[in-house]
C-alpha cells in the first residue's frame, strides 16, 4: 500500500484485465461460531441422520448454483463445483465423521468442522497453487454444511444495491454464483492467484479483478471510491484527477485495440512481409471449441485430456474417449487436432481414478510418458481412441516429458501396435509429435527430429528445468526468465534441429502467448504458435506488425547479449515500436 496526496494504492495481481470506477462494497468473513456439546450413544444414530440430510440438502444447493453458472457463463466454469460435489460424497471424509462421532460423542456440526478444517489446513500448506484452491473448496464447502447442520439459510453476503466494487478476503465460488453480476463492476481479493477460482470466474464474466491484496479488506470500508486496474493489479483509493486522467487516456487506448483486434478474426497471422505462422489454441475441455473459431485461431495445437481422469473414481474407457476426441476433431475439421497424451503426475493430479501416489519431487518424478509407459493399458485405451478419431478429422498426437530416443521410441512402438489393434488404417498417415519440455530433448533434438513429424515446445517446463525454478513457488518466482540467454540457446537449438530435418516447429507454452517475447520466437523461425483462445487475436496482431528481418536481426542480437534483463529490454524495444498499445 503507498499514498500520494489522498490517494491510496494497493498493489496486488492483475488476473482479468479491465478498468473499474465504482464505490466499493467490502465483504468480510464472519463465519459462524459451532459450539460443542456432549451426546449419549443412544443419540448416534439421530447425528447420523441429521449429517446426512445436511449433506444431501447441501447437494442440492450446489446443484442449483451449478446451474445458475452455467445459465451464466456456460458449463465449463461451472464445472468448479465438481469439486464440491466430490467433498460431499467423500467417504474418507464422511467415514472420518462417523468414526469420531463414536469415540468423542460430541454433536456432529462440531465433529464435521473439525475434520474438515483439518483437511483444508493441509491442502493449504501444499506448495502446489492447485491444491492450495482445493482448500478453499473445502471451506466453501464446510461452511454450507454446518449452517444446514444448523437450520440456518445460505449466508447472503452481497448486500449492495448500487453498481459497486467487490471487496472480499476470498471469493468462493458459492459466492461468485449468488452475486448480481449486472452490479458487480471488479473485483478486488485479499487472496488468489492466476489460477484461482476467483480468476477463472472474472475472466469468464469479463470483469476486472485484481487478486492477492494481502489485507485490503482490513483498512477498507465499504463506501470509498476506487479505481481498479485489473491490467497491473493496482486498487487506488480516492484517485487524484491526475491519475484519473491517465487512466482515461488508457481507456481510449485500450477501446481502440479491442476493436481492431475484433476485426483481425477472420485475418491470417502473417507477418508484414508475408511469412505464415500457424496460430492454432490450448483446450482443456470440449467445451472450449466453440473459442477456437471465434477467436480466428486455425485449429488446436494443444487438447490437455487430463480432465478425463479428473473428479472420478473410474478410469475413461476407450468409447467414451473415441466420442471426446472425434466430437473436437469433427468441429475443428479441416483445422488440426493436436491431442496430447495424459500428462498425469507432477502438479496435475488426477482424482480418484488414478493414484499417482506421493512424491518428494513430483516435477521430477513419475509423471507424463513416463507414468504410460508404465501403465500400458491406460496408455493403449488413449492411443486407440485417438487412432480412431483420426479417421474423422485432422488428428495430430503428441507425447508430453519426452527426455531421451528411447523413451521415444517406447511410445511410438505401442503407438504401431495400437494401429494394428484397431485396423482402422486411413489414408495417409497420422502426424506424431514430441513435446520439448525438459532440456536433455532440447540437447538431443537433433536425433529425436529424425523419429518425428513435429516439435511442441512447452516452454512453462522447459524454463522451469533449465533455471531450476518451481514456478508456483513465490520466493524464487522472480527467477522464472523467459529470456534468461540459456532458455534462448535451447530455443534456437530445437528450432534448427527441426528445420535440418525438414519438420515443423511450434511453441505451445505461457511464451507463445507474451507480446513481449513473440519477436524473438518470430525471429527464431517458429512455425506455429499455440495460445488460449481469448489470447489468439493479441498474438495475431503482433505477428501481422512485426517483418522477418528485424525479428531476424533481433535474434542474432539477442544470442550475444549475457542477461536475461539486457536480452527483454531489446525484446521491448522492438514489441513497443510496432505494436506499443499491446503491452501493459
Amino acid at each position: 500500500m503507498s499514498g500520494d496526496n489522498k490517494e491510496i494504492r494497493f498493489r496486488g495481481a492483475g488476473v482479468s484485465p479491465g478498468l473499474a470506477r465504482a464505490v466499493i462494497h467490502v465483504v468480510r468473513d464472519d463465519l459462524d461460531d459451532v459450539v460443542r456439546y456432549h451426546i449419549e450413544p443412544s443419540q448416534i444414530g439421530n447425528e447420523i441422520a441429521r449429517f446426512e440430510a445436511a449433506l444431501v440438502q447441501t447437494r442440492v444447493q450446489i446443484l442449483e448454483m451449478q446451474q445458475k453458472i452455467a445459465e451464466a457463463i456456460g458449463a465449463k466454469d461451472a464445472a468448479i463445483f465438481d469439486a464440491h460435489l466430490l467433498v460431499v460424497e467423500d467417504r474418507t471424509l464422511i467415514d472420518e465423521v462417523l468414526r469420531r462421532l463414536e469415540t468423542e460423542r460430541c454433536n456432529v456440526e462440531w465433529v464435521f468442522q473439525e475434520v474438515a478444517n483439518n483437511y483444508a489446513e493441509t491442502l493449504s500448506k501444499i506448495d502446489d497453487p492447485y491444491l492450495r484452491e482445493r482448500a478453499v473448496d473445502m471451506q466453501d464447502v464446510t461452511r454450507r454444511i454446518v449452517r444446514n447442520l444448523q437450520g440456518k439459510a445460505p449466508k447472503a453476503v452481497f448486500s449492495a444495491a448500487e453498481p459497486h466494487i467487490l471487496v472480499a478476503h476470498n471469493l468462493t465460488p458459492s459466492d461468485a454464483a449468488s452475486m448480481d453480476r449486472q452490479l458487480v463492476l471488479g473485483i478486488a481479493t485479499d487472496l488468489g492467484s492466476r489460477t484461482s477460482h476467483t480468476a477463472i470466474i472474472a475472466r469468464s464474466l469479463n470483469i476486472p479483478a485484481v487478486v492477492g491484496l494481502h489485507d485490503a479488506t482490513e483498512k477498507l470500508e465499504s463506501g470509498q471510491h476506487v479505481l481498479l486496474d485489473g491490467y497491473t493489479g493496482l486498487l487506488i483509493v480516492d484517485p487524484t484527477a491526475e491519475t484519473l486522467s491517465y487512466y482515461g487516456e488508457i481507456e481510449i487506448r485500450k477501446g481502440q485495440v479491442t476493436k481492431e483486434l475484433k476485426q483481425l478474426r477472420e485475418t491470417t497471422s502473417t507477418t508484414s512481409d508475408g511469412r505464415h505462422i500457424v496460430l492454432s489454441a490450448n483446450i482443456e475441455l470440449p467445451g472450449d471449441v466453440d473459442a477456437v473459431a471465434e477467436n480466428g485461431a486455425e485449429g488446436i495445437g494443444l487438447y490437455r485430456t487430463e480432465f478425463l481422469f479428473v473428479n472420478r473414481n473410474t478410469l475413461p474407457s476407450e468409447e467414451e474417449q473415441y466420442e471426446t476426441y472425434r466430437k473436437v476433431a469433427e468441429q475443428v475439421k479441416p483445422n488440426p487436432l493436436i491431442i496430447r497424451t495424459f500428462d498425469l503426475g507432477g502438479d496435475k493430479l488426477a482424482v480418484g481414478a488414478v493414484d499417482v501416489g506421493d512424491e518428494l519431487n513430483p516435477f521430477l518424478g513419475w509423471r507424463a510418458i513416463r507414468f504410460c509407459l508404465e501403465n500400458i493399458d491406460i496408455f493403449k485405451t488413449q492411443l486407440r481412441a485417438i487412432l480412431r478419431a483420426s479417421a474423422v478429422g485432422n488428428v495430430k498426437i503428441m507425447f508430453p516429458m519426452i527426455s531421451g530416443l528411447e523413451e521415444l521410441r517406447h511410445a511410438k512402438a505401442v503407438l504401431d501396435e495400437c494401429w494394428n489393434e484397431v485396423g482402422e488404417k486411413k489414408s495417409g498417415k497420422m502426424e506424431v509429435g514430441a513435446m520439448i519440455e525438459i532440456p536433455s530433448a532440447a540437447i538431443s533434438a537433433d536425433a529425436l527430429a529424425r523419429e518425428v513429424d513435429f516439435f511442441s515446445i512447452g516452454t512453462n517446463d522447459l524454463i522451469q528445468y533449465t533455471i531450476a525454478v518451481d514456478r508456483v513457488n513465490e520466493r524464487i518466482a522472480h527467477l522464472y526468465e523467459p529470456t534468461h540467454p540459456a532458455v534462448l540457446r535451447l530455443l534456437k537449438m530445437i528450432a534448427d534441429a527441426a528445420h535440418a530435418n525438414d519438420i515443423w516447429v511450434g511453441v505451445c507454452g505461457e511464451m507463445a502467448r507474451d507480446v513481449a517475447t513473440i519477436p524473438i520466437l518470430v525471429g527464431l523461425g517458429m512455425d506455429e504458435l499455440s495460445v488460449g483462445a481469448t489470447s489468439v487475436p493479441r498474438v495475431k496482431m503482433a505477428v501481422r506488425s512485426l517483418a522477418m528481418p528485424e525479428c531476424q536481426q533481433l535474434v542474432n542480437e539477442v544470442l550475444q547479449l549475457q542477461t536475461s534483463s539486457e536480452i527483454l529490454a531489446r525484446c521491448l524495444e522492438l514489441a513497443t515500436k510496432r505494436y506499443g498499445d499491446l503491452l501493459g
